[in-house]
């Protein structure tokens, strides 16, 4: 009895095995690409965030609207080296020498580059020939900057102008450009994959588009033709990475409707979860050059052209990487359960889940059913040492169903004879 309850004192719990099961952490499960993640069941908060950046890109476009360089609006450009005889030249003193010679403030006036390569660039509405030159000796006088040779020379002040025409066959000619490419790349997802893939791409690219040209809007940045260009470039790319995750959706989703284990919303947030490694992969491997690229062209070569077209690929590539994951996959799913095949194979796979759950419940049922007789018998088992006590009191009445104390056991006997068979009766009564 003792060593029974030192036994029931020193026993412990067994731990559960939701507790007992390793918990990966964000990394991992990242990694692994097992469905952890819910992309495809929150698509409508996916749908409210890009619907908010929609909204506010579109009004910062039309009410602040661009700020278009001179090769867009026409204009006359005035470079000269910010590093001078009289020192370096600040942005305030050439905006002065500017004012004073023709009276009026230039539109723009930055500082390109660091160190001996930087350059002061002055942007202002055209300037007659003899404004220009005006303003040319004006700049020499004040500042005294040096040519290559190291010795002060006007020759290191450089002037271009820009007519408006120019910038508007480059428009022209960028939105060709662009349709050209939104109706090959339609062409080829149409005939590739399905014209809900189709359209769920179109959709992202012109989500690209509007988002892309709103930070511009909303930051200020200038709209230049390497902006264009960087433009065409991220399109591209956003393409790239929309069809790598509807690659892995076609390869899920193959024959989906002959089974009942998950349904297309669930095989595409799978697929969306087996390619965020690589959608991240591809975007750190791509912006990686372009932040190279941004510091050689405004710390060490002083490019504006390059800088331009950085800037536009650096948001274009972030921009691409949220919409081929969060707006891409999703629309696609919105698309695809509009249909019967998908909603009727959705109803099936609900359905044997309801049936899967009533038999576990039934069996559960059962489970406690048994696990209560079960307890029964153990409190009768604890109640049997009493029974035996209380018979082992002498009684002068003995059970019916025993001999009596020290009678004569009765063999077995046949029904015939009456004699003793020797045998044991075996059937049941």
């Amino acid at each position: 009895m003792a060593a029974k309850q030192s036994s029931e004192t020193t026993a412990v719990e067994a731990p559960s095995l939701e507790s007992a099961a390793p918990k990966h952490g964000f990394f991992v499960r990242l990694y692994t690409g097992t469905g952890a993640f819910e992309v495809v069941g929150k698509r409508k908060m996916w749908y409210l965030i890009s619907g908010l950046i929609v909204a506010v890109c579109l009004a910062s476009m039309l009410l602040r609207g661009f700020t278009f360089g001179i090769d867009f609006e026409g204009g006359t450009k005035v470079s000269m080296p910010a590093t001078t005889q009289t020192g370096t030249v600040s942005v305030q003193q050439v905006e002065d020498v500017f004012s004073q010679t023709l009276g009026k403030s230039p539109e723009s006036t930055v500082v390109v580059g660091s160190g001996g390569s930087a350059t002061v660039q002055i942007r202002s509405e055209h300037l007659t020939n003899e404004e220009t030159e005006q303003l040319r000796t004006a700049l020499f006088d004040a500042f005294k900057p040096t040519g290559p040779d190291g010795q002060p020379s006007k020759q290191a002040i450089s002037d271009s102008a820009v007519s408006e025409t120019w910038g508007g066959q480059i428009t022209q000619k960028a939105l060709i450009a662009l349709v050209v490419f939104i109706v090959l790349a339609t062409i080829y997802i149409t005939v590739r994959y399905e014209r809900y893939m189709s359209l769920a791409a179109m959709a992202t690219l012109v989500f690209d588009l509007v988002v892309t040209a709103g930070v511009y809007s909303i930051v200020g940045f200038e709209v230049t033709p390497a902006m264009v260009i960087g433009l065409l470039t991220i399109l591209g790319f956003s393409l790239y990475d929309t069809v790598i995750v509807f690659d892995k959706v076609e390869e899920n989703t193959h024959g989906f409707e002959h089974t009942t284990r998950r349904t297309f919303a669930e095989q595409a947030n799978l697929a969306v979860n087996q390619t965020f490694m690589r959608s991240i992969n591809t975007s750190v491997i791509s912006v990686l050059p372009i932040i190279a690229l941004m510091v050689v062209a405004v710390w060490l070569l002083g490019v504006g052209t390059l800088m331009d077209l950085a800037l536009v690929q650096l948001v274009g590539v972030i921009v691409g990487t949220y919409s081929s994951i969060f707006f891409a996959t999703p629309l696609l799913v919105t698309l695809r359960e509009r249909t019967d095949q998908v909603r009727n194979h959705t109803r099936r796979v609900m359905n044997r889940r309801k049936g899967a759950e009533t038999r576990a419940a039934d069996t559960d049922t059962d489970t406690d059913i048994d696990t209560t007789e079960a307890a029964e018998a153990d409190d009768g088992k604890d109640d049997a040492p009493q029974t035996v006590a209380a018979a082992s009191v002498p009684s002068s009445t003995p059970p019916p169903d025993k001999p009596a104390p020290g009678a004569r056991p009765v063999r077995p006997t046949t029904s015939r004879t009456g004699r003793p068979s020797g045998k044991r009766n075996t059937r049941r009564r």
